[in-house]
């Protein structure tokens, strides 16, 4: 039986190799091309980073592509005749051949030569005049490869740039638009860079209200100096365009129809039925289910002034980012009105339905054996106040159970409502000019109250009130800045009867003990302001690098440290109607950092670092529990369960027996992670990662005891893990897969921190412990 299966496995491999021998399917005197040389000879002036570059630019531009090699072999072609030529268009073989093979590509000296002219016009393109390129095959047995020789002449750079400009209103138009030329003298000759210019151009005339004017229009001239490899550019307008070209328009009138709606066209957009607002705009609302100050914050394109292509863009970029319209489009009409070429604008807005609802039912089951639900039933308001506030008001109620833990297991309830009413203005006593900024700022104030109940122990409410502005300064900058911050936190202590009789349990262990006192005494109020910068690298750049960077400053409990000073009864802080406020500075940074290392490759990076500062009324204290920092879990150290490291070398992990249902956090956080994502597909990635962290205390180290606080020694506090994971994208979301095992715990086990030796896939026990699986919905950062 052995000696029949080995003959079966010869004689498989014998009829592989047989078939996928390409050389004897290939037709006569034909050869598989098997992909592009270029070889590059560049005059000394020209530096080896440029040459790589002329390479690698030359190589993307060639053609025909080869087929797909695996170490060199055509594996596709091979497959493509494996079974022979198909008999049927849709039996087996021609399955096979479109599933699996590829259509073999064949060398052809007419193809070489057509791609000649495309490297010379590239080379002069990028400056390299008189540049040349000549092309052969090179055949070895039934392939051939393509060998170009490129001989690279001297690279031209500018030396000047003029504008040829006379008294006409569209040169002075022009004249206007040379300040800010983007091509300087010294820059290499890129083409690409001089139509660039005249975009540039175009737009700058067209804002000086020249509206029939285009990129075509700008003639340039360039002066080359053969001797000194460099080039004089001169730009003017053609003299020969058009006549409605050269003309600059006036706003007329400004027509707006809020009520758009292709069924109901002829009553939405009647103009007799138009009135008009301060700013002599025409709108057509009968409903007046707008008001009319909407407008005058959204639309720049003032009657009576210059047509301007930028507030034109400025405009509509509004009504899109206001979230009121769910479509708008605007039209142009051209008119003479006396010696004055005029324009009325129109815009038409399809409103989004003023009010929805939506409900939202969420199963959970998290790795520290609770399972629940959670339902959430939102409203929303898109015109609350009729000039677009957007009014979300919020309702959530959630169980949560624990299975049996050492025989004991606790059952947890949520409930809450928020409400959210965004202005898409700044409310002040004073009114703000937003000059030119795509999207308007925001002034947001949210109301909220929670209760969580902690099985029979105790519970938590918690009211907060916040009021701020979130404004972007351009397309990477954004602030947002919440000078008011009320958060009360309140423990009644004729819920918590289950937690003084666990604390006069005597045998917890004394650091449960401390922190189950630690919440009955969390009274507090929060008194804050925040402030948070967000930075985003160009969104059309087209370098592999992207980042992003978001900074947090939170203030808390100075202002009331100046006005209230009496003590509250039976503690040592001082508070505002019997409860203590909190007094600390909190600071954090979030840095992410992206490169693209292939077409379906990133490698993705996130450091976090964070600390907060009590001082004043909150000396001696950590800071509040809603502020402290957690590391472990499906979007931090994936490795570790949530919440389950530090702070310091305490931890919460299963090995160390710890209640696992007890919280605790840090005033002090560090983490740094990296992952590696592979595009498999439209639909699947794979993701390898790394993730290492953790929380300390600032000052505080009577509740977690000795290692908790931050040292200098805290990079040996760090834990480490590491994992793989599957991602389906699916287009409108993405879930998460991530299975994740601890490489280094803060903490010693059997004499060590590092547990990479201890690694046993077989152990059902090391599996339980040590193997993490997270879901989670979108990426982690």
């Amino acid at each position: 039986m052995k000696n029949l299966v080995t003959c079966l496995c010869l004689l498989l491999t014998v009829w592989l190799l047989n078939g996928c021998n390409v050389a004897k399917h290939l037709p006569a005197n034909e050869r598989l091309y098997m992909g592009t040389d270029i070889v590059v000879k560049a005059d000394s002036t020209v530096p080896s980073s440029e040459q790589e570059a002329i390479q690698e630019e030359l190589s993307g531009l060639a053609r025909p592509r080869p087929n797909q090699q695996l170490f060199g072999y055509p594996y596709k072609v091979g497959l493509y005749y494996l079974f022979g030529e198909p008999r049927k268009p849709k039996g087996f073989r021609a399955w096979f051949r479109r599933k699996f093979g590829q259509e073999p590509v064949f060398a052809s000296a007419k193809a070489l030569s057509a791609n000649i002219p495309i490297f010379k016009a590239t080379l002069q393109n990028a400056g390299y005049f008189g540049s040349d390129a000549t092309a052969q095959l090179k055949e070895d047995g039934y392939k051939a490869r393509g060998v170009y020789d490129v001989d690279v002449k001297q690279r031209y750079h500018i030396d000047s740039v003029g504008f040829l400009v006379d008294s006409t209103p569209v040169q002075k138009a022009l004249r206007f638009a040379s300040r800010r030329t983007i091509i300087k003298k010294g820059d290499p000759y890129l083409f690409d860079n001089i139509k660039l210019e005249r975009e540039r151009i175009s737009q700058s005339i067209k804002q000086r209200g020249f509206y029939y004017f285009l990129p075509d229009y700008v003639a340039v001239i360039a002066d080359n100096d053969s001797v000194a490899h460099k080039t004089k550019l001169y730009f003017a307008v053609k003299p020969d365009i058009p006549e409605a070209a050269s003309v600059p328009y006036t706003i007329r009138n400004v027509f707006i129809y809020p009520n758009y709606n292709l069924s109901t066209a002829r009553n939405d957009t009647n103009q007799r039925r138009a009135y008009q607002t301060n700013e002599s705009f025409r709108v057509v609302d009968s409903t007046r289910r707008f008001n009319p100050k909407l407008f005058r914050d959204i639309v720049t394109v003032q009657p009576g002034k210059l047509y301007s292509s930028r507030m034109q863009d400025l405009t509509l970029s509004r009504f899109i980012n206001v979230g009121a319209f769910k479509f708008v489009r605007n039209r142009f009409d051209p008119d003479q009105q006396g010696d004055s070429a005029v324009l009325d604008v129109h815009y038409y807005l399809t409103p989004y339905p003023a009010k929805s609802m939506r409900a939202e039912l969420d199963g959970t089951s998290r790795s520290n054996n609770f399972t629940g639900t959670q339902l959430i039933v939102s409203w929303r308001n898109r015109n609350a106040l009729r000039r677009a506030e957007s009014l979300v008001i919020n309702a959530n109620a959630g169980i949560e159970f624990q299975s049996a833990v050492d025989g004991e297991g606790i059952t947890n309830y949520r409930f809450g409502a928020d409400a959210t009413l965004s202005f898409p203005r700044l409310v002040s006593p004073y009114r703000f000019r937003y000059d030119q900024r795509q999207a308007l700022p925001k002034t947001n104030t949210t109301i909220g109250y929670q209760t969580i109940i902690r099985g029979g122990l105790y519970r938590i409410n918690s009211a907060q009130i916040t009021f701020g502005y979130a404004w972007r300064q351009n397309q990477q900058v954004e602030h947002v800045f919440q000078p008011f911050n009320i958060n009360y936190v309140y423990v009644p202590s004729n819920k918590a009867t289950g937690l003084y009789d666990l604390i006069g349990n005597t045998d917890i262990p004394e650091i449960v003990r401390r922190q189950y006192v630690n919440i009955l005494n969390s009274d507090q109020l929060i008194l804050s302001s925040i402030y948070t910068f967000n930075y985003n690298s160009p969104a059309r750049s087209i370098s592999p690098n992207t980042f992003r960077l978001t900074t947090n400053v939170e203030a808390a409990g100075n202002l009331a440290s100046l006005f209230f000073h009496k003590a509250v009864p039976n503690d040592d802080r001082k508070g505002i109607f019997g409860v203590p406020y909190a007094q600390f500075l909190r600071l954090d940074a979030d840095f992410r950092y992206y490169r693209k290392l292939a077409q379906n490759l990133t490698l993705a990076n996130r450091v976090f670092a964070g600390v907060g500062i009590t001082y004043g009324n909150s000396k001696g204290y950590q800071l509040p529990f809603t502020k402290q920092y957690f590391v472990g879990g499906s979007n931090s150290i994936r490795a570790f369960r949530p919440r389950a490291i530090g702070p310091g070398l305490f931890t919460r992990d299963t090995l160390r027996n710890v209640p696992i249902f007890q919280d605790g956090g840090g005033d002090i956080r560090l983490e740094a992670n990296t992952e590696l994502r592979l595009k498999f597909n439209k639909y699947l990635e794979g993701a390898v990662f790394v993730d290492a962290g953790n929380v300390w205390t600032y000052a505080n180290t009577d509740i977690f005891g000795y290692g908790a606080q931050f040292s200098k020694t805290f990079y040996e506090q760090i834990a480490i893990g590491t994992g793989v994971g599957i991602r389906i994208d699916l287009s409108y979301f993405l879930i998460r897969f991530d299975l994740g095992t601890p490489l280094r715990k803060p903490y010693q086990t059997d004499g060590s921190e590092w547990v990479i030796d201890k690694i046993n896939f077989r152990s059902r026990d090391w599996r339980k412990e040590n193997l993490v699986f997270n879901i989670g919905v979108g990426y982690p950062f």
